[in-house]
């Protein structure tokens, strides 16, 4: 074996563990999962019935129908903002529409536990936005790693003139007062 040969030697698990980890940062994962756990509960729940010895308690109500569909549309949309990030704001408000909706339909929401879940999982989805994709410039490549006597190492990094000692002034959209002296600088 040779030092450059990377990965041979890996644990398959370890390659699973690692794929699963890049495929979770580039989707709204958690968003996903939490309305996937809030719909399981407001569609389980009416269609429930808990055992208490020889007495059988049965947890429907009259809109059963009503809550199954919100439970599915809730455990769809999650796995919608798994699969089809592109649609996550779209999912996200419609998670939430739907775990607003479940309170008075599916009993209080899935026993609150389904409506706190959906709406959590609605709001990241809504909040969720992709990493920026790192580019290196092409003068930066390895082929730019050189040092002032050409030796490799360390690039050279280029100084651009300016004027005074100061860094320049970057513009910004929004300045608060104490930033905004119309492009004066302050002596000391």
């Amino acid at each position: 074996m040779s030092p450059e040969s990377t990965g041979q030697n890996e644990h398959y698990l370890t390659v699973y563990r690692r794929g699963f980890r890049t495929w979770r940062g580039n989707r709204p994962f958690w968003a996903g999962l939490f309305t996937i756990l809030g719909g399981l509960p407001i569609a389980y729940f009416p269609y429930a019935n808990m055992h208490l010895g020889n007495m059988t308690i049965a947890m429907s109500t009259t809109a059963g129908a009503g809550s199954l569909i919100i439970g599915i549309l809730l455990i769809t949309l999650g796995f919608t903002m798994w699969f089809h990030h592109i649609v996550r704001v779209f999912a996200g408000v419609a998670a939430i529409l739907l775990a607003l909706i479940s309170i008075p339909v599916a009993n209080i929401g899935g026993f609150i536990i389904g409506f706190l879940f959906a709406l959590l999982g609605g709001a990241l989805s809504i909040s969720w936005a992709p990493a920026e994709e790192r580019s290196v410039p092409a003068s930066e490549g390895p082929e730019a790693q050189v040092s002032r006597d050409g030796a490799p190492g360390t690039p050279e990094r280029r100084q651009e003139p300016h004027d005074t000692a100061e860094a320049p002034r970057r513009p910004m959209l929004f300045e608060t007062a104490a930033e905004a002296d119309g492009g004066r600088h302050r002596a000391g």
